[in-house]
């Protein structure tokens, strides 16, 4: 009816009105034809715009403000990414370890902030997976993407807080940002200042990442990812965030969240998910400002003190979930058998024992450092290493541990009990350390049985409730100091450096055939006896026969002739060895070995409850494994 009443106001209109009428009418009709046309006309993919996937775009235009058209057009040129669809992003990430050419330049640091945009150039399915450290970590943060990626996992991103890590990964086809830390590139030393430092980074990288609306996996450089866990965490929609804790005891035998009401130990934040909901980001904002507040908070117990704000009543009956923090905040706590700690899964290897695939491992509940954790992962064959690692220029020792049953299985488990059967190991350990050190090779450890656990604080031997088996083979860190064993100590104080490896070395995947394929193997044989005597002579499966308590001489005679072979590996290491002919060797030998047994903790009816090892205990009369029983007498055997 009013296009009707339109054309009829045209026709007894002016000559003049009709024209213009008509070319109005005609322009809309044109202008429609043209705009259908457009929406409905097939795109290419990679058009530069899309009005379907511009959700900001509608916004915009609904609040009829010319400022905020103005505005918009800015941010569509500031970041084309929040205009392109996430869905087409999820789709295509850019390769990882598809390294720049050599003859590109390095983009300036501008290039590197950390942006929405920049975020958004690594989520798939709404999805980050961060982690972030200095060069001092380079080794594990290349561990820790390939695993990721070994996975199929390529939404990833790494912060870096240094120059020296955010240029080294670049080159490697890593992405990265930067962190704007301007921080040392060595090891700080848990505990330190600046470990505490890049503890408050974290919080306010998560604090930062949150507002853009993308779900974030954040995770320490060491740990690693055995299994994607991106599936599993998806089984919980509702969590605002996901975390892992230091729980020992299994509250659950399959895969559910660890039932809330049963976990004792601390939060970890070393492993956690969070989702871009307000609760979450109202925790981040708290907690950020809390540390920023008072800079000796350790980061995890700020987290674990403002969660603990509020905790309970459950979601629901069946997801696991609580309510935290300000009761809204809804919080569920990973299965500590699948989402492991440095206890649950190399010490209990509790999801061996529940038949359970593990997520991932966090080398917490170990003694020495970054260097110990760097062995904890080699001896799970999780660590990548160069290939140079695999193939010492002066070859390798191996040797086959022996152990009484009645030392392993027999009496109860005790302290006594523990030391007789350690002390047993150690001996032999120290003459493979001293042949090792003669032949110039490289020591494979072998695998140690404990008969107690070791922890910071009294316990009876193992953790009550926990699923350790005694015996257990322990991780090299409960008897030996691994940071040291691994230090280069001046060798004119301390003879010669041994350097060693971890006991699962020669099953290692990695291990090139080179070295598997090179092998000789000595039996070691009582002189004088019928075919033991010094010889060169190997049989044709390779075998050597050797005299028990060789000196040096005969050492270096025979095996200058196996200088070829990359493993040699005894049969036994009892008496294998007399010692060093230069008394001044020995000295420094026996130097430098007593600095690396460490302590077993703790008894519970002594303060201090720690016992020192000693290297050479069978020197002793009497020795006794006891703690120190006066103040001056706390301190290392090393006299």
């Amino acid at each position: 009816m009013a296009w009707r009443n339109s054309c009829q106001e045209a026709a007894n209109s002016k000559p003049l009105f009709l024209t213009i009428y008509a070319t109005v009418i005609i322009g809309i009709i044109f202008s429609s034809i043209y705009v259908f046309s457009a929406l409905f006309s097939a795109k290419p993919p990679d058009a530069s715009f899309s009005l379907s996937s511009s959700p900001t775009f509608f916004t915009s235009i609904d609040s009829s403000s010319t400022a905020q058209s103005q505005n918009l057009s800015q941010s569509i040129i500031v970041d084309p990414v929040s205009t392109s669809g996430r869905k087409s992003k999820s789709s295509k990430l850019k390769p990882i370890w598809n390294a720049p050419s050599p003859s590109k330049k390095m983009p300036s640091l501008k290039k590197f902030r950390l942006t929405k945009g920049l975020v958004e150039e690594r989520v798939k399915d709404n999805v980050v997976i961060v982690t972030f450290g200095n060069y001092a970590f380079m080794d594990f943060i290349l561990t820790w993407v390939k695993h990721l990626t070994d996975l199929g996992i390529s939404n990833l991103l790494v912060g870096a807080m240094d120059i020296k890590l955010l240029e080294a990964l670049y080159w490697k086809g890593i992405p990265v940002f930067d962190m704007g830390s301007h921080m040392s590139t060595i090891d700080v030393g848990w505990g330190s200042p600046t470990f505490h430092k890049m503890g408050r980074e974290k919080v306010i990288l998560i604090d930062s990442v949150l507002p853009f609306g993308f779900e974030l996996l954040m995770c320490d450089t060491d740990m690693v990812w055995l299994k994607n866990p991106l599936p599993y965490l998806a089984r919980f929609p509702e969590a605002d965030v996901l975390t892992s804790t230091d729980q020992v005891v299994p509250t659950v035998v399959d895969d559910r969240l660890d039932i809330w009401q049963q976990v004792g130990a601390a939060y970890n934040i070393g492993i956690f998910h969070w989702r871009p909901t307000e609760s979450s980001k109202k925790l981040a904002r708290e907690w950020k400002e809390m540390l920023v507040a008072d800079e000796k908070i350790w980061d995890q117990n700020g987290f674990n003190e403002i969660v603990h704000r509020q905790l309970g009543p459950s979601v629901d009956d069946e997801s696991g979930l609580v309510y935290a923090y300000d009761g809204n905040l809804k919080l569920g706590l990973l299965p500590a058998s699948i989402f492991c700690s440095g206890h649950t899964y190399f010490v209990q290897a509790m999801h061996q024992q529940l038949r359970l695939e593990p997520y991932a491992v966090h080398t917490t509940f170990q003694y020495a450092g970054t260097p110990g954790k760097r062995h904890r992962l080699r001896e799970g064959m999780m660590f990548y290493d160069q290939p140079e690692y695999y193939n010492s220029p002066g070859g390798f020792l191996s040797f086959k541990p022996s152990i009484p049953k009645i030392l392993l299985l027999d009496g109860e488990h005790n302290v006594e009990s523990h030391f007789r059967a350690v002390n047993y190991q150690i001996k032999q350990i120290r003459t493979a350390l001293a042949i090792a050190s003669l032949l110039n090779r490289t020591l494979v450890m072998p695998p140690i049985w404990c008969r107690l656990d070791r922890l910071w604080f009294p316990h009876p031997g193992v953790l009550e409730g926990s699923m350790t088996r005694q015996p257990f083979i322990c991780p090299l860190d409960h008897i030996f100091e691994v940071n040291v064993m691994l230090k280069e100590l001046p060798e004119e104080e301390f003879g010669p450096q041994i350097d060693i490896r971890e006991y699962s070395f020669l099953d290692n995947p990695a291990l090139p055939s080179e070295v598997k394929e090179s092998w000789l193997d000595v039996q070691l044989c009582q002189g004088g006896s019928k075919d033991c005597h010094v010889s060169n002579y190997s049989t044709p499966a390779r075998l050597l026969r050797f005299p028990k308590r060789s000196n040096e001489e005969t050492f270096k005679t025979v095996f200058s002739s196996f200088k070829h072979v990359k493993v040699i590996n005894f049969l036994s290491m009892q008496d294998a060895f007399l010692g060093f002919t230069d008394k001044a060797r020995e000295q420094k030998f026996r130097k430098r070995v007593k600095q690396y047994v460490g302590i077993w903790c703790c008894v519970t009816n002594n303060t201090p409850g720690h016992i020192y090892y000693d290297m050479y205990w069978d020197e002793k009369p009497g020795w006794k494994p006891i703690p120190p029983q006066k103040p001056e007498d706390d301190h290392p055997p090393l006299e």
